[in-house]
C-alpha cells in the first residue's frame, strides 16, 4: 500500500543534520571526550554525564572529525622510519618550528623526497641526517633551501668517531687506577674532542657530551 503522506523537517545549521541521532553540539562533545580518553574510558565518562554512547560510537565520532590543515612549513626535518625494521623504510617529514609531523612518504628514495619538496616552494631550510638519498632529494627538490645536519646525528657521529679514535690508541693510555674502597671497579676517563669516554668495569662505554 502506497502512503502519500510525507514529512518535511527543516534542518537548522549548527544544531541538527539529516539522519543524525545527536545534535552537532553533543557530537562535538563526545568527539572531544574521545580525543582525550579514547573509546572505553570516554564512554564511561559520557555515562557519568548522562550521555549514552558505546566505545565504538565514541571512536567513530573521533574518526569522523576532519584532520587539521597544516600550514606550509618553512623549516622541514627529514628522517627515515621503519615499517619493517631492516627491510622496509619510509620517510617522515616534520615541521621543525611547530614540531608536528607533516607527511609520511612510502619510501626513502631521493626522487620521492624531491617530488614532495618541489610541491612546497616555501621551504627555506632542510634539516636532515647525512644519508646520501636525503641529500640528493633535498638538492633536487629544494635547490635554494639551506641544508643543515640535525644536532642528534652530529653528536652521535662525533661520539662514534671519538670512540673509534680512543680504541685505536688504547695502548697509549695510562694504566687505570682503582677507586678508594673498590677493588674491582676501574675507571679511565679520556677527553677527546670535547667528549668524555669512560670504559666501565663491564667493558661498556659511556659517552657524556661536555656542554
Amino acid at each position: 500500500m502506497h502512503c502519500r503522506r510525507r514529512t518535511f523537517v527543516e534542518q537548522i545549521p549548527g544544531l541538527t543534520r539529516r539522519h543524525a541521532q545527536r545534535t552537532d553540539r553533543l557530537r562535538s562533545a563526545l568527539a572531544e571526550v574521545g580525543l582525550a580518553l579514547a573509546g572505553r574510558a570516554g564512554a564511561r565518562l559520557a555515562d557519568v554525564f548522562g550521555i549514552s554512547a558505546s566505545r565504538s560510537t565514541v571512536l567513530r565520532l573521533v574518526d569522523a572529525m576532519p584532520g587539521p590543515q597544516p600550514s606550509a612549513p618553512r623549516v622541514v626535518g627529514i628522517d627515515e622510519y621503519a615499517m619493517r625494521k631492516g627491510r622496509v623504510y619510509g620517510t617522515v617529514l616534520v615541521d621543525v618550528e611547530t614540531r608536528r609531523p607533516v607527511d609520511l612518504l612510502p619510501d626513502r628514495e631521493a626522487a620521492t623526497v624531491a617530488a614532495w619538496l618541489a610541491e612546497c616552494p616555501g621551504i627555506e631550510v632542510v634539516c636532515r641526517d647525512r644519508a646520501p638519498f636525503f641529500a640528493e632529494g633535498a638538492s633536487t627538490g629544494a635547490p635554494t633551501a639551506v641544508q643543515v645536519a640535525d644536532r642528534f646525528h652530529l653528536w652521535r657521529n662525533l661520539g662514534e668517531a671519538a670512540e673509534r679514535c680512543v680504541s685505536r690508541h688504547r695502548s697509549c693510555l695510562r694504566a687505570p687506577f682503582a677507586l678508594p674502597g673498590s677493588e674491582k671497579l676501574t675507571v679511565v676517563i679520556v677527553l677527546v674532542f670535547g667528549v668524555l669516554i669512560a670504559p666501565t668495569a663491564f667493558g661498556q662505554t659511556i659517552l657524556d657530551v661536555v656542554g
